[in-house]
């Protein structure tokens, strides 16, 4: 079978100006959500390091995350003009994408300012969109290399990022700040369960297909290891240790995608290249 990149193809009734208005918000947002994510770093607030600290509070290197999503996003409302990547951004995700990238602007400025409540509200809102979007992009078949890098890629990482942002948030807005109060036996069953909840929420993508979802655990565990290495033991032994345990979790449900995801990749090299064998073992002959 051979190998399709089908960059900039469309049919001759076809035209890159169709529903410009919904092109043209998508890149007009996702400038926005990139820009509060620019004055974030630039910001005199210097947010990463001056915001609430709780038993929660990942280090400052996990915000990284935001333009990797946005860089790859960035890609996606290019990948729009495309006759493919109309059919699934355009014509089957309508306006979620700027409603999201709205959403996140509005959660970025609400969390700069230390209204945590608020930044909680948008942070919730927006991943119940991500959500929605994420679903949607799932349901699509993989046709191409094209679709996994500006479709199922940016918005796996996103929906995995959004679930931990959502448990960061929930304790900047009703957590006690860590340098301030210790951590007492409520504080420390709900830093347990956020842990257990993401944890879960890993095991969700690694066994939601054959092939898991590396991408979505690579965003949880990368996250995991951040907040373990800013939750110092003099703050709480209990909460350094039981981060670092769900850390290393974490790694279990990298290492199931990433192990799913290559035999994916060789049992399709096996049908590409015509590897009799390799196809008779994939149909159980």
């Amino acid at each position: 079978m051979p190998f399709e990149l089908p960059f900039f193809t469309r049919s001759p009734s076809e035209s890159w100006t169709d529903r410009i208005v919904l092109k043209l918000a998508n890149i007009v947002t996702l400038v926005l959500a990139a820009g509060s994510n620019i004055y974030t770093v630039v910001s005199p607030a210097d947010i990463y390091y001056t915001g609430k600290e709780t038993y929660f509070t990942p280090a400052p290197w996990v915000y990284v995350m935001w333009p990797l999503i946005h860089f790859l996003l960035l890609g996606t409302i290019i990948y729009q003009f495309t006759k493919p990547g109309k059919k699934v951004i355009i014509d089957r995700l309508g306006w979620h994408l700027p409603f999201l990238n709205i959403l996140t602007t509005i959660y970025m400025y609400s969390w700069i300012n230390s209204e945590y409540r608020y930044a909680l509200v948008f942070m919730i809102f927006a991943g119940s969109t991500v959500t929605q979007v994420y679903g949607v992009i799932k349901q699509t078949s993989l046709r191409n290399v094209s679709d996994e890098v500006f479709l199922h890629l940016p918005f796996s990482l996103y929906h995995g990022w959004t679930i931990v942002l959502i448990v960061v948030a929930a304790f900047e807005a009703f957590g006690v700040n860590a340098l301030q109060q210790s951590a007492g036996g409520w504080t420390k069953a709900f830093v347990f369960l956020g842990f257990f909840f993401i944890e879960c929420a890993s095991m969700a993508y690694a066994y939601s297909a054959a092939e898991g979802d590396l991408p979505a655990c690579v965003a949880i565990s990368w996250s995991m290891w951040a907040i373990y290495a800013q939750q110092k033991p003099n703050h709480s032994e209990f909460v350094h240790w039981t981060a670092f345990a769900f850390a290393v979790v974490s790694l279990m449900w990298v290492m199931k995608s990433a192990a799913g995801l290559a035999r994916k990749i060789w049992g399709r090299r096996g049908i590409w290249y015509g590897d009799e064998e390799t196809t008779r073992l994939l149909v159980g002959r």
